[in-house]
């Protein structure tokens, strides 16, 4: 099956529902919709000669025109590649290089960028602006009476990790995979209804995106706020206007939402689902979220290899706060998605009994195909079926999966683990930390000790020993950091995950300036 065919049953259902906004006002409804997309598809095929299977790639910033350009490419039977528009041109130039793209989209804000800059990208890619006049004319196109037929297992979807501590891998995402990611959706996530809206305020070539997709299926509202990105003021804004949106959001978003939720006394009316993931919701931040916003929150946890579907703690379960362990399934990221298995594994690959910490792998139709053109870096990842995720984590007797760290950010001191997400949970308690982040330095006596990377709120001023004593109160004293460094910002990547491979960079810099005092 092809994941055009969610759009196409849509459109067929309710060709005059408003489909896609920009703000408050409608850009097209269902049915021109269908029409720009398979119109779309018919002059990628014609026009530049694409054959089922190649890659486009997609470099744009949120815009009402990427669900067109994505289902347009899907309908002609190639596949999406997205880039992050904050990326380098450095970095899209390696994408469109090593993907080997023919074709590659633009909204207007970056192609004029690239005009002023230049990109060494290869000449056999085209670069076609959405808002140009050539874009119109392919529009306008004999569109496609169907979309190409594509087997379940065929590439729809490549998508470049992060990249932060080496060249991006490409991801290879069937249509089965987005298929199966819907379905975990509706059945663990939330339920679209054709009168609920999405509205997209991460990068569109993330998780947000994605989660188009069962907006799609459903024949429901897309909501491109006109900043093109978060604002808080604007979806509070928005959220009113539309009633029943759905937003994806980083933990640092949902933060700032809170924050300005409560400067402004807005109890958030509009929004029916705050689905969060992407890195670490701290407990306290989210008892806040809860206090402020009420119980309308999902979060999910997956990776790019397995698109948002390992785990979700359910809205119900958030909301709970009798439960005798609310605060404890507040910490953890729920339980396994409808689709998958998922296990905590030792360094053989054994399954470890509740409450031992291992290695979290997956095994399901949502799981990668494997890494464009690396076979190495697949056998690595993928073994028998299950993709092993370097995530460290455990279960508990309920099915509940608590992430502890990254595999590589587990600290070893003095022959003791030291989860640095434990530790950031005990010093969120403190009501000056604004953020938080540990990592491990090398020492000659203790192998590893733990530095703590604070931000202080607003008002506050903080020093070692009261973060200590936070420490105390909640931790064991072996847990507790033996340095602290007071910063006024976290180093961030393009999706708001703290980039702990900067702060250690920041460590070992100084280990070589100063070798003899470490």
């Amino acid at each position: 099956m092809n994941v055009a065919d969610l759009l196409i049953r849509s459109a067929a259902q309710g060709p005059s529902r408003p489909a896609v906004y920009l703000g408050t006002s409608l850009f097209c409804d269902y049915g021109a919709l269908v029409q720009r997309a398979s119109a779309l598809g018919a002059a990628l095929r014609r026009n530049h000669e694409l054959d089922a299977g190649a890659r486009v790639v997609l470099y744009m910033s949120n815009h009402p025109s990427v669900l067109e350009v994505m289902f347009g490419c899907w309908w002609a039977g190639l596949v999406v590649v997205p880039v992050n528009p904050k990326l380098h041109l450095r970095e899209l130039d390696y994408i469109v290089s090593h993907s080997q793209a023919s074709v590659a989209f633009t909204t207007p804000d970056i192609g004029k960028a690239l005009a002023e800059e230049g990109s060494a990208s290869p000449a056999h890619c085209r670069f076609i602006d959405v808002g140009s006049d050539y874009y119109q004319r392919l529009l306008g196109a004999q569109p496609l009476s169907r979309p190409v037929e594509r087997a379940s297992d065929d590439l729809a979807w490549l998508f470049y990790t992060s990249g932060t501590t080496g060249r991006p891998k490409g991801v290879m995402l069937s249509h089965r995979n987005l298929l199966t990611m819907v379905l975990c959706y509706c059945a663990d996530v939330d339920k679209p209804m054709p009168a609920d809206a999405s509205l997209y305020a991460a990068p569109m070539s993330h998780g947000a995106g994605l989660y188009g997709l069962p907006y799609v299926a459903a024949g429901a509202r897309h909501v491109i706020p006109e900043s093109r990105g978060f604002d808080a003021e604007e979806i509070l804004r928005l959220a009113r206007f539309h009633g029943d949106v759905q937003i994806f959001a980083a933990p640092t978003m949902v933060r700032r939402l809170v924050e300005h939720a409560e400067s402004t006394g807005s109890s958030g009316n509009g929004l029916k689902t705050i689905v969060y993931g992407g890195g670490p919701m701290y407990v306290e931040d989210m008892q806040r979220a809860l206090k402020v916003l009420g119980p309308r929150f999902v979060q999910i946890y997956g990776q790019g290899e397995s698109p948002m579907t390992i785990t979700a703690l359910a809205r119900h379960h958030i909301a709970d706060a009798g439960h005798p362990r609310h605060l404890e399934r507040l910490g953890s990221v729920g339980t396994a998605q409808s689709a998958v298995q998922v296990r905590v594994v030792d360094a053989a690959g054994v399954e470890l009994p509740f409450g031992q910490v291992g290695e979290v792998v997956v095994r399901g139709d949502t799981v990668m195909r494997g890494y464009w053109n690396d076979a190495k870096a697949t056998a690595e990842a993928v073994h028998d079926g299950w993709l092993f995720t370097g995530d460290m984590g455990s279960f508990d007797e309920e099915g509940f999966l608590t992430l502890r760290d990254r595999s590589k950010d587990v600290i070893i001191s003095g022959g003791s683990n030291i989860y640095p997400r434990e530790v950031e949970e005990a010093l969120l308690r403190h009501p000056g930390v604004a953020e938080v982040s540990a990592v491990g330095r090398p020492d000659r006596e203790w192998g590893e000790i733990l530095v703590a990377f604070v931000v202080a709120r607003p008002g506050h001023s903080l020093d070692d020993l009261m973060l200590s004593k936070t420490c105390n109160a909640h931790i064991a004293r072996f847990k507790r950091p033996k340095e602290y460094r007071f910063v006024e910002t976290l180093p961030k990547n393009h999706y708001g995950k703290v980039l702990k491979t900067e702060l250690r960079a920041r460590l070992e810099a100084e280990l070589i300036e100063h070798p003899a005092t470490k």
